[in-house]
């Protein structure tokens, strides 16, 4: 299915001349096709995502000159770090080809400090029916908040009521 595709890029193994300095083998190309697909597969769109990225290689299918081939290396390989979902994916072939458990750890890894903290109020947005899984949770939140309420108050005084709004 995708031998046409890796056929196209043997061809572009030898260093470009331009500003994109990318070594195209076919591998390479293989591996940044899986690692974009298997990124895709975290997004909730990832029908349509995939889609764009076929279309993508596609389009880029019968590209002769070295260094453009190159340059559109590059490219896809910075779209694909842009893009990439958060945490980053635990696969085999990640952790083989893309990621290590120290480039996260590390301030020099690739991925250092991606990792999402979601702040607190995004919990009281979830449905009742979703809190309703977790009742002893969302109980000691309520809880919480409204202690962190009573010392904002406690702090700072009530607020006025013609600043607040509806």
């Amino acid at each position: 299915m995708y031998l046409d595709l890796i056929r196209l890029f043997t061809a572009f193994q030898a260093k470009s001349k331009g500003e994109c300095r990318a070594n195209v083998t076919e591998l390479s190309l293989f591996l940044l096709y899986k690692r974009a697909s298997r990124n895709l597969e975290f997004w909730h769109d990832r029908s349509y995502r995939t889609l764009l990225l076929r279309k993508s290689f596609d389009d880029n299918r019968n590209v002769k000159d070295v260094a453009v081939a190159a340059c559109l290396f590059e490219e896809g390989e910075k779209e694909l770090f842009n893009t990439m979902h958060y945490p980053p994916p635990k696969s085999k072939l990640e952790k083989k080809c893309f990621y290590t458990e120290l480039s996260i750890k590390q301030p020099d890894g690739g991925v250092f400090e991606r990792e999402v903290e979601l702040p607190d109020w995004v919990f009281d947005y979830w449905h009742p029916l979703e809190k309703a899984q977790y009742p002893e949770f969302f109980a000691k939140h309520e809880d919480r908040k409204n202690q962190f309420v009573a010392w904002c108050e406690k702090q700072h005084g009530k607020a006025d009521p013609k600043y607040l709004y509806d």
